[in-house]
């Protein structure tokens, strides 16, 4: 089994829950720091194939809400991409890279499914 690939900012509250649940688990697994490492605009492009791009943008942060109302209006994959690339804080936390696909979010359900 390939190990997953888990995508975030370590002080995220739903990405240290996330990282716990997979610890219990033992399930071994990469971290991509994006505020460190930045975020891949081909990876998005992915993610939004497998998940939708209305999925991975998180518009209820202080950073969505903070963009100017010329950068709120009018977002299609393309702009909320190039918005993801520009400020990572707006991907949805965590997005987990797995041998079944990609999860975005935490959810023990779907984690647990997505897992066994």
């Amino acid at each position: 089994m390939t190990r997953p690939a888990m995508y975030g900012i370590p002080n995220c509250d739903t990405v240290k829950k996330a990282r716990k649940w997979l610890d219990t688990q033992g399930i071994e697994y990469a971290f991509h720091d994006y505020k460190k490492e930045g975020a891949d605009p081909s990876r998005l492009s992915a993610w939004s194939n497998l998940a939708g791009w209305e999925a991975l943008l998180n518009r209820r942060g202080t950073t969505f809400r903070k963009l100017s109302d010329g950068d709120k209006i009018d977002i299609d994959r393309t702009k909320a991409i190039d918005l993801m690339v520009k400020h990572p804080s707006m991907i949805k936390r965590p997005v987990v890279e797995h041998e079944g696909g990609v999860l975005v979010g935490f959810s023990e359900d779907d984690w647990s499914a997505a897992f066994q």
